[in-house]
């Protein structure tokens, strides 16, 4: 009842509930909330460390990787401290400012994540089918510029979302069936017109999803027709290895992203607590599973993280 008269004394309070219909095992799911987190802090530190003070890794490969890191600190980093908050301390309370701040920040991330992952596609496509021009194509200085170009992207496509959400007045009781202000939620809250923005959400997903996915594909279909045409074995296995680990990335995080998004406008049927775990997961999963997958299959940087993590005699 507090959490209902709280809404109705500030307008401008929303209430998080975290996992509706398991609010009783909160403090059993804040463990591997937990434990993900920290994996996820520490493996991607740990990469950032690792490729700073290593000079040989000052490539584009590499510091395409830290900007991939980057993004997956920050992304359980917007979500999880607040949802531990609901779990250990009943902190459910959010105004629409740290709201539509959380929304902006979350969706920013993930759209310069998407943008990173066509990139780096991008850097594959150059190294493996016009490898005498890699040097002067994407030089360190090329990757800086492009991880701008990359921001800029991101925040001119989500800022429209919090600025319109902002004008609006919320009717309904202002609570949110999730961990996080998930925007899908918080639309259909507005009492006024939201047509517009949900074309525009549309938009967003196809341009995201789709243009950034046919990016990576066209890329990575040149890549094969090259690879199919070398004659030496090794370097036929070389090349194949790096786009292997290129594709774990990818599908580690468009498949849990789609099949999330599919899910709030298909899934009726399925149970609210699942909806927020499958959203919950998408953000934990693939930024603890990352530098994992990338540390164990290049070689190089495997080598460079065990001289730096491992004790020597």
């Amino acid at each position: 009842m507090a959490a209902f008269n709280l809404t109705r004394s500030d307008p401008s309070t929303f209430i998080l509930m975290g996992i509706p219909g398991l609010e009783a095992a909160h403090i059993w799911i804040s463990i591997p909330f937990c434990m993900f987190y920290i994996i996820s802090l520490l493996a991607n530190f740990t990469l950032l460390s690792v490729v700073g003070k290593e000079q040989t890794l000052h490539k584009p490969m590499y510091l395409l990787l830290c900007m991939l890191a980057l993004t997956d600190i920050a992304t359980p980093t917007f979500v999880v401290p607040k949802a531990l908050g609901i779990f250990w301390f009943n902190l459910k309370g959010i105004t629409l400012a740290g709201c539509l701040t959380q929304m902006f920040f979350l969706h920013m991330v993930s759209v310069m994540h998407s943008a990173t992952l066509v990139t780096m596609a991008f850097d594959r496509y150059v190294a493996i089918c016009n490898p005498l021009r890699y040097a002067t194509i994407l030089s360190n200085a090329q990757i800086a510029k492009l991880g701008l170009v990359c921001l800029i992207r991101a925040v001119l496509f989500i800022l429209p979302l919090p600025v319109f959400m902002s004008q609006q007045s919320f009717c309904a009781n202002h609570i949110i069936p999730h961990t996080q202000c998930e925007f899908a939620v918080l639309y259909k809250m507005a009492c006024g017109d939201i047509t517009v923005i949900t074309i525009y959400t549309l938009m967003l997903m196809a341009v995201i999803l789709g243009f950034d996915l046919t990016l990576i594909a066209l890329s990575y279909g040149l890549i094969i027709r090259t690879v199919l045409r070398i004659s030496s074995k090794d370097a036929h296995q070389k090349a194949l290895n790096t786009c292997t680990t290129h594709f774990c990335l990818m599908v580690t995080y468009y498949t849990p992203s789609i099949f999330s998004n599919l899910t709030y406008l298909f899934g009726q049927g399925i149970a609210p607590h699942v909806h927020v775990i499958l959203g919950d997961l998408y953000l934990l999963i693939p930024p603890m599973l990352n530098p994992i997958i990338y540390g164990v299959r290049t070689k190089e940087l495997r080598d460079k993280v065990g001289k730096y993590t491992c004790c020597r005699r």
